[in-house]
């Protein structure tokens, strides 16, 4: 057991973060596995729906530093070569997500840009005169 205050700080900042941690892995993987069972199924949208959720899930992860980027990236790819693969419709998308109305705003003013002064050229010296 650590002695130092603010070590027994960090060991209490670690066990938050590892019980974080610990529900976006497994949040990830039931989503995992619904996607391989989903394959398997004969309903090609349940497979796109899933494929859908996988994706939002390695994001998250990416976001919360739980799995490195370059490895995420990789699993999106690796899931979806497996959903073509299946025979899954590849553009359709899940009944759930839908585009939020755009929203005009008002016309932003932008700010004139500043006029620069060009600066003058020093004046030259005429050359010294021979004698």
């Amino acid at each position: 057991m650590p002695i130092i205050k603010s070590a027994k700080k960090r060991v209490k900042v670690a066990r938050k973060a590892t019980v974080r941690n610990s529900k976006t892995k497994r949040s990830l993987k039931a989503a995992v596995k619904a996607f391989g069972a989903a394959l398997t199924a004969t309903d090609k949208k349940k497979a796109v729906s899933a494929l859908d959720k996988v994706q939002s899930e390695l994001d998250k992860a990416a976001k919360k530093g739980v799995m490195h980027k370059n490895k995420v990236a990789r699993k999106k790819s690796q899931a979806a070569r497996a959903a073509k693969a299946s025979g899954a419709p590849a553009g359709v998308k899940s009944d759930k997500v839908k585009k939020a109305p755009v929203k005009k705003s008002s016309p932003v003013k932008k700010a004139a840009p500043k006029k620069t002064v060009a600066k003058k050229a020093p004046a030259k010296k005429a050359p010294a005169k021979k004698k």
